[in-house]
């Protein structure tokens, strides 16, 4: 399985672009995708990664999470990673990288949620995530970064908050089990290229900077 889950409905917002002047903080949507842009499957036996890891991906994943940042993530996200990580019966839930991004601070946006959560440093903030998140670019002092919640990044891609987009293409095609369709219902962007990598010699990562198409 993959680390991709979607949220709940957010609020639709009208388009508009940050005042770049105040936001200080860049935000990257993180995310995991099979070549038809599915964030995870139902059912079938293809496991975490769907079985394409390797070593390449494994320590380039922990490099990105070791490094100073903020995790952000919506409220059904935040179950979903909470719940992998106690039953830890997928092997990838016990990887490096997911143990680094646990220690990392996180700010949870949820109306249902309370403190204290399961999360070594977690703040839960309530209100729409576009508000949260523009706060957050104002304040914070590290990066931010966002690994799944799918449906709360496409409204923040569609506000104009998100900075990068990283989308790690595994070689699959999971047409009859794809399940989060990633970039559904999403407004239209052109997106800049400006990193990519081959990793185990056929996983792409690709870095793009999103700009809503006029």
């Amino acid at each position: 399985m993959s680390f991709d889950v979607p949220d709940g409905r957010y609020l639709q917002h009208t388009i508009r672009r940050p005042q770049e002047s105040i936001m200080t903080a860049t935000y990257t949507f993180d995310v995991f995708s099979s070549l038809d842009g599915f964030g995870g499957v139902r059912g079938g036996d293809w496991g975490g990664y769907w079985g394409k890891q390797g070593p390449e991906l494994l320590d380039r994943r922990l490099a990105l999470y070791e490094q100073k940042q903020r995790m952000v993530f919506g409220a059904n996200t935040y179950r979903a990673f909470t719940e992998l990580l106690d039953l830890g019966d997928d092997t990838s839930v016990n990887d490096l990288w997911v143990t680094r991004m646990r220690q990392l601070p996180a700010t949870v946006v949820s109306t249902t949620l309370a403190e204290p959560l399961d999360w070594p440093d977690a703040t839960v903030v309530r209100g729409d995530a576009v508000d949260v998140v523009a706060r957050l670019k104002e304040d914070s002092e590290v990066p931010l970064r966002s690994h799944g919640s799918l449906s709360m990044n496409r409204a923040l891609m569609a506000a104009g908050l998100v900075d990068r987009v990283q989308v790690t293409l595994f070689p699959v095609i999971t047409g009859k089990s794809g399940d989060d369709p990633i970039f559904a219902g999403a407004a239209d962007f052109d997106l800049e290229l400006i990193e990519s990598r081959t990793l185990d010699g056929n996983i792409q990562e690709l870095i793009y900077r999103p700009t809503l198409h006029a």
